[in-house]
């Protein structure tokens, strides 16, 4: 799944992931994302249709790199 073009990277030491979007080839940093409605927020700015259902439905277009999916801090819910 690292081959999707959303990717959320691992939990940083001090908390939150670095969410990029890889179009053609080419990765863009979308920010940094502490909660799943940041990571919403960021694809709703680059007019992802339906960014709620894309997030909360686990969708296979995001890869999840290291530790739970909708984990944003080290220790908290398993990651």
């Amino acid at each position: 799944m690292d081959r999707a073009p959303i990717l959320v990277h691992r939990i940083s030491p001090s908390g939150g992931r670095r969410v990029v979007i890889r179009v053609r080839g080419v990765d863009t940093v979308l920010g940094v994302a502490y909660n799943d409605t940041d990571l919403i927020e960021f694809l709703r700015r680059i007019d992802i249709d339906d960014p709620d259902e894309l997030v909360l439905g686990d969708s296979e277009v995001i890869a999840w790199q290291g530790g739970q999916p909708h984990v944003y801090a080290v220790g908290v819910g398993g990651a």
